[in-house]
């Protein structure tokens, strides 16, 4: 009985380890930090990877945070050459008439594209905000129509924009924490925009009116790059803080906190635990991805790209000793549209495979007509080809 009972304990001290894998894999992944705030979320900027969500579809005003979106349509006007930053904006009776955070603009008073966003980024002016707007479509209202266009084109399924300030308290001016990383996502791709969000003290008007960041991290978080605070009595403290650190950039956005000290914790925390977890790992060494055999196509072959930006965001754990394998077929036959999926590259280290990226078609190949493939092979048979 004795040597039957040890045989049953030495079969179940064998086993144990076999019911771990689930509960060991759990206790290995990185603890999420404690958020007080209601509606967050934390995103790496490259890639777009969710890190972190909590309460992250749910609707809620953004107060100045909705400044992220009027800041990205004039970026992108300043990019496309539509605004010039020494353009001269000139203040309107209704922007002068802005209250809140303003940078006591008078009417008729005017100030360079430069300084009006400036005076948005750092202090957030309500009344540069309005300015900007009417300087840029006319009317705060035509301005209000394209930030929902954008926002639709961005796949914001939660974003409703009545004006361009988030000042008035408005039921109908709504998005969410998932949103606002999205659209600070996009913002941030304008690097030129961090010359702005980045600053700690400036003035204008010749030194005479002094700003000071309402966004404390971009003094005392490392690595800040932005972006926008907000507060209303009705959505409490909001932010979307960015900041990056050799090369990695993270987005964390805080919605409905109870107040600014409460607000700049949970983003840190945050912002901590993306840096302190994750890594961006490049997976193309800047070399240019196979190009695909295309048959029966108006060109012979299509060039690849890797989707996710040629990057993944890994475990810091997983990222050492990594190798990549590209798997693509020989040939593909036309029509073959952008963006098409053709293979993948799987990244893998010691222990396996850890991530794969799809890799995608470069351009268009359309497909040759009954004329141009009889002419086609004319060529061949004539040894043109």
């Amino acid at each position: 009985m004795k040597k039957v009972l040890g045989m049953l304990l030495a079969l179940l001290f064998c086993a144990a380890p076999l019911a771990l894998p689930a509960s060991a894999a759990e206790a290995s992944e990185p603890a999420a930090p404690e958020v007080a705030a209601p509606s967050a979320v934390l995103i790496e900027r490259q890639t777009g990877s969710v890190l972190y969500a909590k309460g992250e579809t749910e609707r809620r005003p953004p107060a100045s945070v909705t400044k992220v979106m009027t800041l990205l349509l004039v970026a992108e006007a300043v990019d496309n050459g539509t605004l010039a930053l020494d353009d001269m904006v000139t203040g309107s009776e209704r922007a002068a008439s802005m209250g809140g955070s303003q940078i006591w603009l008078e009417a008729g008073e005017q100030l360079s594209v430069s300084d009006m966003i400036k005076c948005v980024a750092v202090v957030s002016a309500n009344d540069c905000a309005v300015a900007l707007a009417e300087h840029l479509c006319g009317s705060e209202a035509a301005f209000v129509e394209r930030m929902n266009q954008r926002a639709a084109e961005l796949g914001l399924e939660n974003t409703q924009f009545t004006n361009c300030t988030g000042l008035f308290e408005d039921t109908a001016h709504y998005t969410c924490a998932l949103d606002i990383a999205v659209m600070s996502r996009e913002l941030l791709s304008h690097e030129w925009i961090k010359d702005y969000t980045t600053i700690w003290m400036d003035s204008i008007r010749d030194g005479k009116s002094e700003l000071t960041n309402t966004n404390k991290l971009v003094r005392f978080y490392e690595g800040c790059t932005g972006l926008k605070t907000g507060y209303t009595s009705t959505a409490m403290y909001c932010l979307s803080a960015s900041a990056e650190r050799e090369g990695t950039e993270y987005i964390a956005v805080i919605m409905h906190a109870e107040s600014i000290e409460s607000r700049n914790a949970d983003a840190s925390a945050l912002l901590d635990f993306g840096f302190a977890n994750y890594k961006l790992c490049p997976l193309t060494d800047g070399q240019a991805l196979p190009e695909v055999a295309v048959e029966l196509g108006d060109a012979d072959s299509v060039g690849t790209v890797c989707d996710g930006g040629g990057a993944v965001l890994l475990r810091t754990k997983d990222s050492q000793g990594l190798t990549r394998s590209i798997e693509l077929p020989e040939s593909v036959t036309a029509p073959v549209q952008a963006g098409e999926r053709l293979g993948r590259l799987v990244v893998s280290n010691s222990s396996g495979p850890v991530a794969e990226l799809p890799l995608l078609a470069a351009a268009q190949v359309s497909r040759l007509g009954a004329p141009e493939i009889f002419l086609r092979m004319l060529g061949l048979l004539a040894g043109l080809r």
